[in-house]
């Protein structure tokens, strides 16, 4: 298979995991196709022994890294509804929950949100993520853990307090 048909059978992956990085979805595009044309300019750095989806990742999440740090000198960043495209039942309890859950994932430190989306949307293996993200296993898992835990307490206080508002109105 050649080199420009592998890049572009990892588009939708990048486009998503770009979309859980960045503020909206052209934001996304527009990292996505800087990250195209700098694989496309450095194809002859890619070892074909290995594995062009983790460095099609490394890739793109160094190349967010970059204009973050160039983007904070001029602005904060926001974060992305990456579970948009994502179709909830008719209720008002599920919808709730899953703003919920994406509040939850905007709150979260940056390192943690990029290791977390990495995982949940794509499901590298601990150590191709370890290697997209330029960091150790245990750090990996670290921030993983902490990024979950987080989500847990921001999900089970907002229980909580719709249980509580709930009871509110009964009375």
């Amino acid at each position: 298979m050649r080199f420009e048909q592998k890049v572009c059978d990892q588009i939708p992956h990048l486009r998503r995991y770009a979309l859980s990085l960045c503020a909206d979805r052209l934001a996304a595009e527009d990292l996505v196709q800087d990250c195209l044309e700098r694989a496309l300019n450095k194809r002859h750095l890619w070892r074909s022994s290995g594995a062009i989806r983790s460095w099609l990742f490394r890739m793109l999440y160094r190349i967010y890294l970059n204009q973050r740090v160039t983007a904070r000198a001029r602005r904060e960043v926001a974060v992305a509804d990456a579970g948009e495209d994502w179709t909830v039942e008719a209720g008002h309890d599920p919808h709730m929950q899953c703003r919920e859950a994406v509040a939850a994932i905007e709150v979260l430190p940056p390192e943690q949100r990029a290791a977390l989306m990495l995982m949940v949307l794509e499901s590298p293996s601990y150590e191709e993520a370890a290697k997209i993200l330029d960091i150790n296993i245990g750090t990996l898992r670290s921030r993983l853990s902490r990024a979950r835990e987080s989500l847990r307490r921001h999900c089970a206080r907002g229980v909580t307090e719709r249980d509580d508002n709930h009871l509110r109105r009964v009375k």
